[in-house]
C-alpha cells in the first residue's frame, strides 16, 4: 500500500507530519491492505488566517484492487482528530463496499 500526503501552503512541519500520517494510516488500514494499491492523503487549514473550530481537514482517497477510487473528508480541531477521524471513515466505507461485494457474490443469481 502506497501512500502520498499533499498539505496546503498553511500547513507547518511536512517532514513529521508525512511521517505520523503514514504511519498511523498503515495501522489504520492494516486490515485492507491486501485490497488497497495506493492512499492519498490531502490536509489542509481552512481557515489558517482566522483560526476558529473544525477548521483542519483531511480528505483520503483510496484505490482498491478493480474497483473505483473512494473518497472521505473529516473536519476537526486538530490535524490528529482529522486524520483519525477520516481513517475511520474510510476503514467503514471500504468495509461496507467490499461486504456488499461478497454478499452479491454468494448470493444465487
Amino acid at each position: 500500500m502506497q501512500i502520498q500526503i499533499h498539505t496546503d501552503n498553511h500547513i507547518e512541519g511536512y517532514e513529521a507530519l508525512a511521517t505520523w500520517a503514514t504511519g498511523e494510516l498503515t495501522n489504520a488500514l492494516s486490515r485492507h491492505k491486501d485490497q488497497i494499491t495506493r492512499v492519498e492523503v490531502h490536509v489542509g487549514d481552512e481557515n489558517a488566517h482566522k483560526g476558529g473550530q473544525g477548521s483542519k481537514r483531511c480528505m483520503l482517497e483510496a484505490r482498491l484492487q478493480g474497483r473505483q477510487p473512494m473518497a472521505v473528508t473529516h473536519h476537526a480541531d486538530s490535524l490528529y482528530q482529522a486524520v483519525t477521524g477520516a481513517a475511520e471513515k474510510l476503514n467503514r466505507m471500504i468495509d461496507s463496499a467490499l461486504g456488499r461485494a461478497a454478499r452479491a457474490e454468494t448470493t444465487p443469481g
